[in-house]
C-alpha cells in the first residue's frame, strides 16, 4: 500500500525519506524495495543508464506518480524542472513563471525570480522567441517561484548545446548556493555530477548501488585534478572505461 506524505521540514528531519519503494510497469518491478534519505540543503546528483529508474523516482518524489507501494515522505513545498521547459506558448514568460500559483498573477514576484536567473529582460517575451537556454531559465524560475524546500531537476540541461549547458550548470550552482534548498538532479552527465554535487548516487536496475559524498571546494572547474579523479571514479562505478 502506497504512502505519500507531504510535511513541513523540521531542523532535524530529512528533506526526503523513502522506505521500501516499489513501482512496477508490467510483471517486473522497475523499483523494488528502494530506500533513500536526502538531507535539507544537500545537492544530490543521481546518475545511471537510461531505463534504470532515475526519472521514475523523480516523478514519484514530485507527486506525479502515485501508483506505488512503500513510504515516501517529501516536503510540502517542492518543485520540478524537466528537460523540456513545458512553457505555455500563449502566455508571456512572466505569466508562465507564476502559472498555477494561487491568487492573481503577480508580475512583481515573477520579475524578482526572473532577475535571479538572469531573464528579467525577457519577462514580456513569448516562449517561442526564447533560445533553448532562455527557455530552461524560465522553467527554472517557474520552479523557484514556489520557494521549494526540495528542487527536482530531471535532465534539465540535456537538450542544450555545450556552451549553454555550462552556463546553465553554473547558474543552478549559484542558485543553490543562495537558496540552500535540497536538490535532486537526475542526469547522465558524469562531469555535471562532479561539478555540482555534494553527494552522488549511482542507480542500476532500479536500485542505488553507490553513494558517494563529494567534499570539494566550490566553484569547481572541469580541469581541476580532484574533479577529474572523481569523474573517473564515477565512470568506473557506471561500468564505463575512463581511459
Amino acid at each position: 500500500m502506497a504512502t505519500d506524505v507531504q510535511r513541513d521540514l523540521s531542523p532535524t528531519a530529512p528533506a526526503v525519506l523513502v522506505r521500501g519503494l516499489r513501482r512496477s510497469f508490467g510483471p517486473e518491478p522497475l523499483l523494488d524495495g528502494l530506500d533513500l534519505r536526502l538531507e535539507p540543503g544537500q545537492f544530490t546528483v543521481l546518475l545511471g543508464a537510461s531505463g534504470c529508474g532515475k526519472s521514475t523516482l523523480l516523478r514519484i518524489l514530485a507527486g506525479l506518480d502515485h501508483d506505488i507501494d512503500g513510504e515516501v515522505r517529501v516536503p510540502r513545498r517542492r518543485a520540478v524542472a524537466f528537460q523540456t521547459p513545458r512553457l505555455m506558448p500563449w502566455k508571456k514568460v512572466w505569466r508562465n513563471v507564476v502559472l498555477g500559483l494561487p491568487g492573481r498573477p503577480d508580475r512583481a514576484l515573477a520579475e524578482r525570480v526572473l532577475t535571479e536567473v538572469g531573464l528579467r529582460h525577457r519577462a514580456d517575451a513569448w516562449p517561442r522567441t526564447l533560445s533553448g537556454g532562455e527557455a530552461q531559465r524560465a522553467s527554472l524560475a517557474r520552479a523557484l517561484v514556489r520557494e521549494p524546500e526540495l528542487l527536482l531537476l530531471d535532465e534539465p540541461f540535456g537538450a542544450l548545446d555545450a556552451l549553454t549547458r555550462l552556463t546553465a550548470q553554473r547558474l543552478v550552482g549559484e542558485v543553490w548556493e543562495r537558496r540552500r534548498c535540497a536538490v535532486l538532479l537526475v542526469t547522465h552527465d558524469v562531469e555535471e555530477a562532479a561539478l555540482l554535487a555534494d553527494r552522488v548516487l549511482v542507480m542500476r536496475a532500479g536500485a542505488i548501488v553507490h553513494d558517494e559524498p563529494v567534499d570539494l571546494p566550490r566553484p569547481r572547474g572541469a580541469a581541476d585534478p580532484a574533479v577529474i579523479a572523481l569523474r573517473r571514479s564515477l565512470l568506473d562505478r557506471l561500468g564505463v572505461s575512463s581511459s
